[in-house]
């Protein structure tokens, strides 16, 4: 990655940072306007599942379990970077993205950046609603469409064409695999292998949401403008406050997205709250309405952490190596 500051982007964007100011009685900083000072660089890594375990009764962890889980994390990393050098294997069913013991089969080990702890609420899932912590039900067309695709891609790798696909069929990761949009850029934001990072911009008027995935910003208006009907591949973002909280909903998708592998549709409609509990921690909750892939709308919450550090940029070029060098290599099988 080029080593390049960000900070750089507020100019390009022509965002000009307020200034913050000091209010007494708060615990978070605000600016001029008087509303909470979002900016800066989140994190939102975890390794806390979007959904509770099957086998997990509990709402939350215990402190024990929480530990527990953060140090098998941190052991698993350590295994994986210091074991001998060895020529990674595709696993049985030909995918190029998981290797042998749990080791990434694409990269090695140091690219990725999963994070080693749970969140900071020790829940023991992201989704919060439903009560049960997991994602609803499937409408009858969704779960077709999918089980469809699934028979049709069949042992293919999750970056390969679907065989006698290319263009609009890239597999279940193909809008990352030609850079369209980033695995865990959203919107809506979901934690993912690495890159879990995203910068604030803010102004009375706007704010940016630029995420280190992509590099893709979004330039949200806060004036209560009407949605323009645009459809967009990040979709079309109106935002306004609600107290101390920014909600910003987004419609007018251009279809399926990132978002749960390629899981929503056009139809998606999300309202992201970011609410700064502290200095150090940013509440993103989401609520996710899709009718047309799920029964009912549903609910995921992630406590993001300041990061003192600027996030570099992040390049991404079609298919890693080019469309020339991945026709070669299929024509040499």
């Amino acid at each position: 990655m080029t080593r390049q500051y960000l900070y750089t982007a507020g100019i390009l964007l022509g965002i000009v940072v307020v200034s913050i100011v000091p209010v007494i009685g708060q615990e978070v900083p605000r600016i001029s306007s008087g509303k909470p000072d979002l900016q800066g660089v989140w994190d939102f890594r975890t390794i806390t599942p979007m959904e509770r375990p099957e086998d997990q009764a509990e709402e939350f962890l215990s402190d024990e379990e929480a530990a527990n889980l953060d140090q098998a994390a941190i052991e698993r990393e350590t295994n994986l970077a210091t074991r001998p050098a060895r020529r990674t294997a595709i696993d049985p069913t030909g995918n190029v993205d998981r290797g042998v013991d749990g080791a990434p089969g694409s990269y090695n080990n140091f690219w990725f950046d999963r994070g080693t702890t749970v969140i900071s609420t020790k829940r023991t899932s992201l989704v919060i609603d439903p009560a049960n912590g997991r994602i609803p039900t499937l409408t009858a067309e969704a779960k077709k469409k999918r089980d469809d695709l699934a028979e049709v891609r069949k042992n293919t790798g999750p970056h390969e064409p679907t065989p006698g696909g290319w263009v609009e069929d890239l597999g279940s990761n193909g809008l990352q695999v030609r850079c369209i949009v980033g695995f865990n850029s959203g919107p809506p934001m979901t934690p993912g292998g690495y890159n879990n990072n995203f910068q604030m911009f803010q102004t009375p008027d706007e704010v940016v949401i630029y995420n280190e995935m992509n590099h893709n910003p979004r330039v949200i208006p806060l004036d209560g403008r009407p949605y323009t009907g645009l459809r967009q591949w990040n979709g079309e973002s109106r935002g306004r406050w609600e107290g101390d909280t920014l909600v910003i909903e987004t419609k007018n998708f251009l279809r399926e997205t990132s978002f749960m592998r390629g899981g929503a549709s056009k139809d998606l409609e999300i309202t992201e709250r970011f609410t700064r509990e502290t200095t150090d921690i940013l509440i993103y909750e989401v609520t996710v309405t899709d009718p047309t892939t799920w029964m009912t709308p549903w609910t995921y919450q992630v406590p993001m952490q300041i990061n003192p550090d600027p996030i570099f940029e992040y390049a991404c070029h079609e298919g890693n190596y080019s469309m020339a060098v991945l026709l070669a290599g299929a024509l040499e099988q």
